[in-house]
């Protein structure tokens, strides 16, 4: 883990993708402290740092829908991360398998769904009123 350059931004994270350890495909983008990547290699559950809360925060703690870590990869310049997981349930909060859910429109003027949502978020995510 020393290797890895934490500090190359300033902030002390560093990109981490994603992806689905069986179909390849790409699940989500976090950023992830020293911290954060401790605690995914020691509990096995992948956890990133959340900016925007400035604290841990191990995928599915609300939703239960859990990234369980298989590998880890870094890229040539050390500064980035590739997490290898195994999905219990939808990735993305809006209830896609997939945070990468829009695809282009061929004419590049807007968006297409191309997955079904398998959840509803207005559900998983109440807030106590």
């Amino acid at each position: 883990m020393d290797q890895i350059k934490f500090d190359k931004t300033g902030d002390g994270l560093v990109p981490a993708m994603v992806q689905d350890a069986q179909t390849k495909d790409v699940l989500m983008l976090g950023f992830m402290n020293r911290e954060a990547l401790q605690k995914t290699l020691d509990t096995g559950m992948v956890t990133f740092w959340q900016r925007s809360r400035q604290k841990l925060w191990t995928k599915g703690e609300t939703s239960g829908n859990v990234l369980k870590f298989v590998s880890l990869r870094v890229n040539c310049n050390e500064d980035s991360l590739l997490i290898l997981a195994e999905p219990v349930g939808a990735t993305c909060h809006t209830g896609h398998p997939t945070c990468y859910y829009r695809e282009a429109d061929a004419d590049g003027e807007g968006w297409k769904t191309i997955t079904e949502p398998q959840f509803d978020p207005d559900e998983v995510y109440k807030t106590a009123s």
